[in-house]
């Protein structure tokens, strides 16, 4: 949502595709007039192409796209169910293919065409307990910078963003909940953990991503494609957090 406030803030009209009607619902009386929505579930072609088509409608032409739809689960291997995995690998890399297949042809329309996908850390290392979830975000990866080299011809870029966890998102939420279970410890004590495992020393929030995804949008980066942007206050980096810079 904030991204689309965001897009609507730059003069951007928007449409919101979700498999919630109620909350499709709530986000529209929030963003305004600006902003139009479809109800449809990534997992499945046909809901795709019907919201793909329906926007394109709507604003006679598309020249970006977001894909941000994601699910986890935290579970040890051998407790991980087949669907668990399917979920998680059909939510986040396959309707994430759809909405590419499907609005690919509408953005090479456009004259600059975007494609921003959100992947994760854990699309660049792995963790333990989101096997599938891993599995799902390097393959993103995999997948952007395939659709980058075969889209290049038609102006569109194609990106992704790598945030670390960010502690206000529903998925953020979700997995501070589960670490305050298995930890028994408080959300003020694993926020501030977190926060030591970069150099920077804070927490991803909302607006860290956001504008690094209006980035990916603008023109500034119409040369950039095929790019997985850590934004991770430097976490990737060697970092030792009992040492600091004086």
């Amino acid at each position: 949502l904030d991204i689309a406030r965001e897009m609507i803030s730059a003069g951007a009209k928007v449409a919101l595709v979700d498999k919630s009607s109620e909350n499709l619902a709530r986000a529209i009386k929030e963003l305004g007039p600006n902003a139009i929505s479809f109800t449809a579930d990534v997992r499945y072609q046909a809901e795709v192409i019907s919201a793909v088509e329906g926007a394109n409608k709507e604003f006679q032409g598309l020249d970006t796209l977001v894909i941000s739809a994601g699910v986890i689960h935290l579970k040890a291997i051998k407790d991980v169910t087949e669907a668990d995995w399917d979920l998680t690998l059909d939510v986040n890399l396959k309707g994430a293919f759809f909405a590419i297949q499907a609005a690919s042809e509408y953005l090479s329309h456009s004259g600059r065409g975007r494609i921003v996908a959100i992947s994760s850390d854990a699309g660049k290392q792995g963790f333990s307990q989101i096997q599938a979830y891993c599995a799902s975000k390097f393959g993103l990866i995999g997948l952007i910078e395939s659709c980058a080299v075969e889209l290049a011809p038609t102006q569109v870029t194609v990106n992704c963003v790598c945030p670390v966890g960010c502690p206000t998102t529903g998925m953020g939420e979700e997995v501070l909940a589960w670490k305050i279970k298995v930890g028994n410890t408080t959300p003020e004590a694993i926020k501030v953990a977190a926060a030591q495992t970069n150099p920077l020393g804070r927490n991803a929030t909302e607006t860290d991503v956001t504008k690094s995804v209006a980035f990916f949008i603008s023109d500034e980066a119409a040369f950039l494609t095929g790019c997985a942007l850590d934004v991770d206050g430097g976490a990737h980096l060697g970092y030792m957090p009992a040492v600091s810079a004086k």
